[in-house]
């Protein structure tokens, strides 16, 4: 059995208006389609925060037509491994964001040919898992905008909530004061989005730890391993970080030097499902939970097959241009879809705004 078709596409997609901590205005939505000999079909897709994705899309264009295109269709992890070595003279950057699409494809079909749902072709059973409120929540939001979207999530059954920080003196304050809208069933999560330095993350920490916080996520950059360090034998599992890492080798020193109790990997910056899958598998050795970053449709799967993803985060994205996205239930839990393969689609909106690479 081999695969006979590879195509893959880019669409801007514009948000209706800027979100996150990051103030996110637009995402480049890179898409891979594969079609085997006996006509299974595997559906993959990535992103680009901010746009700039061409990169990505050419380079998932050009590796998959080379290495998967009219090739066996072997396990996922297999072709991951070829696809890797592939990368080895131009890096990941691009590379990964791009192979992810292609990655997400090739289990989709996996999946679909073994005729389970992915955490199952994963080695998983499909499991609820709780999800927390991430969006509607901005830096230098009022409080009064903060207690209207704490309220809807409590509503929505979600037992956890983000707040964004802007690492300003004021976000003291608006700790305290989310903390008093929030039900006593619910933990209070923190997101810095990189914009802490050493002496405000500690100040904010500490604000978070004495208002019950789980954790804070991305208090410095994540190349900043001194600064983590640091806030680590400080705050000792306080801290979570992992969207901007790129790969298992990116994330190994956070891991192995104990500097971050949650783990939060990216679809498109880890390359895709192999590479989370491989790191959920590292992260349960060293007791690190995982909280992947956005798609909890998808993520559900990898939970499926990881005990220790822990929570999901509920922070629509990409979900208004896909089909069969899996909701939250009135507990505030989501179990990944029971259909074979991973279950989404991309509308035929959305597939009318896509280019051909």
């Amino acid at each position: 059995m081999k695969v006979r078709r590879l195509s893959s596409g880019l669409m801007t997609y514009k948000l209706p208006s800027a979100t996150g901590g990051s103030g996110v205005g637009e995402v480049d939505v890179i898409v891979c389609d594969l079609i085997a000999d006996d006509g299974v079909e595997g559906f993959g897709f990535s992103y680009a925060i901010g746009g700039r994705g061409a990169a990505a899309v050419k380079a998932l264009d050009q590796i998959g037509r080379e290495i998967v295109l009219n090739s066996p269709v072997e396990h996922p992890e297999v072709t991951w491994r070829r696809v890797k070595i592939a990368c080895n003279r131009t890096g990941r950057g691009p590379n990964y964001i791009g192979l992810a699409a292609l990655d997400v494809a090739l289990w989709d079909l996996h999946a679909k040919r073994l005729g389970v749902p992915l955490g199952v072709a994963m080695g998983g059973a499909l499991r609820p898992v709780p999800a927390y409120g991430s969006g509607g929540y901005r830096p230098n939001q009022g409080e009064d905008a903060i207690a209207d979207q704490v309220l809807r999530h409590r509503e929505q059954g979600f037992k956890a909530v983000k707040l964004r920080l802007s690492g300003r003196p004021e976000d003291i304050t608006l700790i305290d004061a989310t903390r008093s809208h929030m039900g006593p069933d619910q933990w209070l999560m923190v997101d810095m989005n990189e914009k802490g330095n050493l002496t405000t993350a500690r100040t904010l920490i500490a604000a978070v730890l004495a208002n019950g916080g789980l954790f804070v996520e991305e208090p410095l950059p994540a190349h900043d391993l001194e600064g983590y360090r640091t806030l680590a034998k400080a705050h000792p599992g306080a801290i979570a970080t992992g969207e901007h890492l790129q790969g298992c080798e990116a994330v190994f020193p956070y891991l192995k030097d104990g500097l971050s109790a949650v783990i939060q990997p990216d679809l498109a910056m880890m390359g895709g499902l192999t590479e989370t899958l491989r790191l959920s598998r590292l992260a349960e050795a060293f007791g690190v939970e995982v909280m992947p970053h956005f798609l909890p449709g998808l993520f559900a799967h990898v939970a499926a097959a990881a005990p220790n993803v822990t929570w999901l985060e509920d922070f629509p994205l990409l979900e208004p241009l896909l089909d069969g996205v899996p909701e939250v239930d009135s507990n505030g839990m989501l179990t990944a879809g029971a259909a074979p393969g991973h279950g989404l689609s991309l509308s035929q909106t959305a597939r009318r705004n896509m280019l051909a690479a």
